[in-house]
């Protein structure tokens, strides 16, 4: 049976033609194509109703957008950063690289997001001198939390900014499953907080292949950040190259990083942007198929259903985590790409012996990760190939 992937990008003759047109160019790395592909990005976020607009800066990963914001925030050692144990390694990783600390703050029971009364309450340990999870856990002082907006589903953002305000930290969106996602009201998820993160893996919404973007409407994180994402020199190299005014020299004003999105990428980027309402038309077309398939299965759960979801993944909940592996390796068999998001973090080795962490910690986390299966959703599926995974779930001896 011909075999049908987990995740594959929507590329087609236009993205070819802007990929070429930059080879062609002569300029290979960061330059007009970076920058028309930030102000696009902004004037896209922009269209939603925000306090203010905000600016977007191209990184080359979101790994990277989220180091740079962090940055530019002042964290370093004795601070903690509080993230979700359901994500991927970077948003936490990140902290650390700072020399911060992590406290992990569980999701909502049946959802895959931070639950804000843990977050609350974590604050709360922390800020009182206490361990994260009161006699345990990390200590510090609390401030940046990272909420995930998992799958595309935004989290409840109104009360984390209201806790966040209220507790005094800074609040940073991952927002790499998250474009473009606009709630009712009419605002972006991922320009809600002080600053957000978007991806452009080559799985997610839009791709550059590799790629990201930093969107904020602070302006003094933006140049931060902006000058942090290239060696810390205070003129990018466009400008040194382009400008026949002293194009030669620059000064180096901090220890910066090389964290810039080269221009073929960001080529392919702004054909893709152009293309982000049509690609996730497919997603949620596919997605409501899906929905359809399984519900009603007494052994199975469909995902949240949110309007303002951007369906990066369609994650399936099993009724145990024995059932979902033998669900995994029956699908696998039948040639059908699948994966789990995500293991959490506070099992790993690393996270689990700094802190003295067992699973049990974080009962909705392991929850949601045990039943948890991500099945194919991607633009360019056809009906057939979703009736397909249906069948193949539906079938399985539960």
């Amino acid at each position: 049976m011909t075999p049908l992937p987990f995740a594959r990008p929507f590329i087609g003759r236009e993205e070819e033609d802007a990929v070429l047109r930059v080879l062609r160019s002569g300029w290979l790395t960061t330059g007009k194509e970076a920058l028309s592909f930030e102000q696009e990005f902004a004037d896209f976020l922009n269209r939603g109703k925000t306090d203010g607009q905000v600016q977007a800066l191209a990184v080359n990963s979101a790994t990277s957008g989220l180091h740079l914001v962090l940055e530019a925030l002042g964290v370093g050692q004795g601070d903690v950063v509080l993230v979700p144990p359901l994500t991927f390694a970077s948003t936490a990783e990140v902290a650390r690289y700072l020399g911060a600390e992590i406290a992990f703050v569980d999701v909502e029971p049946g959802d895959f997001c931070i639950a804000p009364m843990r977050l609350r309450q974590t604050l709360c340990h922390l800020r009182s001198g206490k361990g994260a999870y009161g006699e345990y856990g990390p200590r510090g002082t609390p401030k940046v939390v990272i909420p995930v907006h998992y799958g595309g589903m935004p989290c409840a953002m109104d009360e984390i900014l209201d806790i966040a305000h209220e507790l005094n930290v800074a609040v940073l969106e991952d927002a790499a499953h998250c474009f473009p996602s606009f709630l009712p009201d009419g605002r972006a998820a991922g320009t809600l907080g002080d600053a957000g993160v978007f991806s452009f893996y080559a799985t997610k919404t839009i791709t550059t292949g590799e790629g990201g973007m930093v969107v904020s409407r602070n302006q003094a994180l933006i140049q931060r950040i902006s000058t942090m994402r290239l060696h810390g020199i205070d003129r990018p190299a466009w400008n040194r190259y382009t400008d026949v005014r002293g194009s030669w020299y620059y000064e180096i004003i901090e220890a910066g990083y090389k964290y810039n999105l080269p221009d073929i990428l960001a080529a392919l980027g702004r054909v893709q942007l152009s293309r982000a309402f049509d690609l996730l038309a497919m997603r949620r077309r596919l997605a409501g198929i899906y929905d359809a398939g399984f519900s009603g299965h007494p052994a199975l759960e469909i995902p949240p259903v949110n309007s303002a979801c951007a369906y990066h993944l369609y994650p399936l909940r099993v009724k145990d985590s024995a059932t979902r592996n033998r669900l995994i390796d029956a699908l696998q068999q039948e040639g059908i790409g699948v994966s789990v998001h995500f293991i959490p973090l506070h099992t790993m080795p690393y996270y689990r012996r700094r802190y003295n962490l067992s699973a049990d910690f974080f009962p909705a986390a392991m929850d949601a990760f045990s039943r948890e299966i991500s099945l194919p959703l991607w633009p360019g599926m056809t009906d057939e190939d979703a009736a397909r995974v249906i069948a193949a779930v539906t079938n399985f001896a539960f």
